[in-house]
């Protein structure tokens, strides 16, 4: 008969580990679905939409008075509804060119980071392993 440590079996001890056991199971799980990018963190999918949308809003705002000067000057409702639909098409391109794949790495990797930056283009320097801070004192010898 196997020994349970003076545990009873069915106690609320026992309970509780197996309760911890089956959590840590599970995590390690979710740890692995997402190195396997199967699993995404909820906080990364709404920062991604969040930053796309305000794009697209930006852009769509922008339009008045990108298009003003332009239509001011023509008087054919022909052009003006080609121009109009031109700039309407460039905004919405962003939102059509939207990688999930792309998007969900640089939110994850850098949080809080800004969208035109350098990040990733190039290789970092290795670091320099010195000392920092003033020397320690040596033992002087006695004379």
């Amino acid at each position: 008969m196997a020994s349970t440590g003076g545990v009873k079996i069915g106690s609320s001890y026992d309970e509780a580990r197996t309760r911890k056991i089956n959590a840590e199971a599970e995590i390690a799980e979710m740890e692995l679905a997402k190195v396997r990018n199967q699993l995404v963190i909820v906080e990364d999918v709404v920062k991604a939409w969040t930053d796309t949308l305000a794009n697209l809003k930006a852009k769509l705002t922008n339009i008045p008075s990108k298009a003003a000067p332009i239509v001011a000057s023509e008087s054919d409702a022909g052009v003006i509804q080609a121009m109009l639909a031109d700039l309407m098409n460039e905004a919405l391109e962003e939102l059509s060119n939207y990688d999930p794949k792309i998007s969900a790495s640089r939110t994850s990797k850098s949080k809080g980071s800004s969208e035109g930056s350098n990040e990733g283009t190039e290789a970092t320097a290795a670091p320099k392993r010195k000392r920092v801070g003033r020397p320690s004192k040596t033992t002087r010898l006695a004379d």
